[in-house]
């Protein structure tokens, strides 16, 4: 698949300060990336040196063929931009502002991609208000009207869901997933853990520089073992015992009335564990994978990085 973003060593620096350091990504045309990184971490920054508003310190980045930091304006004609904080003219109305940021585009029906996008962002009816009288989440979503007006081939979203209540967030959610089927792609950058793993491709985990880029299934498998948690009415020993002497298992632990089993193939060895548990009197409730959390993966791999650095 074409990659569509490519990054070259791209770092910043602000008055001494790394924000970026020797970024090398790419980005598959399609694709929603889920971009991951705490407060501080470079985020914002990264999003600012792709969609051209700042030029790296080193290295170089190109956004659908255009280098970042020589075709801006070229750039901004394809990119969509939603940023942390968006500003918009409080005093005119939702629509007097989408139609004056409309108006930058060239080759649209300013009047047409306006109303449409009044009416999918549900703010059809409040149209002719000021944006000052408007909710944070009504700015967020004439904000996103804003970034997706002249229909972008690539958008990029800072943290497109902070501050909105879970209504709101939903609704955002199905907009983005409405965007990938669209076949659009979406630099999704944000902290929000879950919202990366249910909406994303693949996640990059981005500290300064990138700690890790993958599927979550993926970053899962490399960093924990897989587990099969089989819960029942109540452990005794004569089970625990069972379980332990059997040649595939490698790791047994009870938690309450449930068994956490490590075995050496998973899909192969779960079958017989089962079989082997009620033999030894057992009733068994459910039987399930561990599934540990993005943030699991998260904190994992941003705690080994710390101490490389340390």
């Amino acid at each position: 698949m074409q990659n569509i973003i490519e990054t070259s060593g791209i770092t910043k620096i602000f008055d001494g300060r790394v924000a970026v350091d020797d970024l090398n990504i790419k980005v598959k045309k399609g694709e929603v990336l889920g971009f991951l990184g705490p407060n501080g971490a470079g985020k914002t920054t990264t999003i600012r040196i792709l969609s051209g508003i700042i030029s790296p310190t080193k290295g170089s980045a190109t956004v659908a063929g255009f280098r970042t930091d020589e075709d801006a304006e070229k750039l901004h004609e394809i990119i969509g931009l939603l940023t942390e904080t968006p500003g918009f003219y409080e005093r005119l109305s939702a629509k007097r502002n989408l139609e004056f940021f409309a108006k930058f585009y060239s080759n649209i029906d300013v009047d047409f991609q306006v109303n449409k996008y009044l009416k999918l962002m549900e703010l059809w009816d409040r149209r002719d208000d000021k944006v000052g009288n408007f909710s944070k989440g009504m700015k967020q979503r004439l904000a996103l009207a804003r970034a997706l007006i002249h229909e972008p081939e690539i958008v990029f979203l800072d943290e497109p869901t902070a501050g909105l209540d879970p209504e709101v967030s939903i609704e955002v959610h199905k907009l983005i997933i409405k965007l990938k089927e669209e076949k659009r792609t979406v630099f999704l950058c944000t902290h929000n853990l879950e919202e990366a793993e249910l909406l994303s491709d693949r996640i990059a985990l981005f500290k300064t520089n990138l700690v890790a880029l993958d599927t979550a299934s993926n970053l899962r498998n490399q960093l924990f073992k897989r587990e099969v948690i089989i819960e029942m009415e109540s452990v005794d020993n004569k089970i625990i015992e069972a379980v332990e002497t059997l040649n595939f298992v490698q790791g047994v632990n009870k938690e309450d009335k449930q068994l956490v089993i490590e075995l050496t193939e998973f899909d192969k060895n779960r079958p017989d564990l089962v079989e082997s548990i009620i033999k030894a009197g057992g009733r068994i409730q459910s039987v399930f994978e561990r599934k540990h959390s993005v943030e699991e993966i998260y904190m994992t791999l941003i705690k080994e990085e710390d101490k490389e650095k340390g």
